[in-house]
């Protein structure tokens, strides 16, 4: 499995630059990109920004693993922002960019997956997507045979948000050790007991990323930051976290702190819409 630490590629979706809602958001992110002499790329043939989600899967230079983008978020209900309408279909969006993949029959968003070059973290709402297709038993063992890892963690889905994606719970800080978001630390305990117990049972060790005495369920958004081997960009929401935000996963990720590496951008623009860094971007290795 290509981790995001091996990655070296930045890309986004078209939406992401042509569309005035994110503005501001899209001029950051190029700025502090070309600070360090880096420059994304655009997905053509995509129908929203949130890149993460319908992009295949790296597990190796050249192997991506392209899944079944249909989330039960995505199936017309007008009254969300997320319709049948703007889907984006990855098959037509790989054929474009002749990108060549290799097709599961699983039902799953980018999103969640959290991933190091031997482990995947996923929220449990994958199970229940794919009961009609796989027990719960069967989809480990495809999870684990498609994503050629030796480790496959299933961690609850915290329902209260729609989309279950693990990205916005945890992340990877190196091969051993996950990051959770301090929000989950403070949550109720019956969820949070769940998701340590798995943990520790894949031997994995795990932090917390504070940013307040009482944390905000919007402090999950620090936890959304993009990763690539040349740099960390860290969400910001014009508020007094931001500062500890920075300062703590600044103590997580000394290598990138000591070049210079770590940036901020104001993640405002695409909050709103239940999403952040990570969900914008997809991290290969070229």
């Amino acid at each position: 499995m290509i981790s995001e630490f091996e990655t070296n590629t930045i890309y986004f979706s078209e939406h992401l630059q042509r569309d005035k809602l994110f503005k501001n958001t899209h001029e950051q992110l190029v700025s502090v990109l070309s600070e360090l002499g880096l420059t994304p790329k655009y997905l053509k043939g995509t129908n929203d920004i949130w890149a993460r989600d319908y992009m295949p899967i790296q597990v190796a230079k050249n192997k991506l693993i392209e899944y079944r983008y249909d989330p039960d978020y995505l199936q017309g209900n007008s009254k969300s922002h997320n319709t049948r309408e703007i889907k984006s279909y990855p098959d037509i969006i790989c054929d474009l960019h002749n990108f060549k993949t290799k097709k599961s029959q699983i039902i799953l968003d980018g999103g969640n997956v959290v991933k190091s070059q031997n482990c995947i973290i996923l929220t449990d709402k994958i199970i229940s997507e794919n009961q009609h297709h796989f027990t719960a038993k069967q989809l480990v063992t495809e999870l684990h045979d498609i994503f050629e890892v030796e480790k496959v963690i299933i961690i609850p889905w915290d329902d209260e948000c729609i989309f279950g994606h693990a990205d916005g719970m945890l992340r990877f800080i190196n091969k051993d050790t996950v990051l959770i978001s301090g929000f989950y630390e403070q949550f109720d305990n019956d969820f949070r007991k769940p998701i340590l117990r798995e943990l520790e049972k894949a031997k994995l060790n795990f932090d917390w990323l504070r940013c307040s005495d009482l944390e905000a369920p919007d402090n999950a958004t620090y936890i959304n930051f993009l990763l690539t081997k040349d740099v960390l960009i860290i969400p910001q929401l014009e508020r007094l976290e931001d500062e500890i935000a920075i300062s703590e996963l600044s103590k997580f990720f000394p290598d990138y702190l000591k070049n210079d590496k770590i940036k901020k951008v104001n993640s405002k623009e695409l909050t709103k819409f239940g999403g952040s860094l990570n969900c914008i971007s997809w991290t290969i290795v070229e």
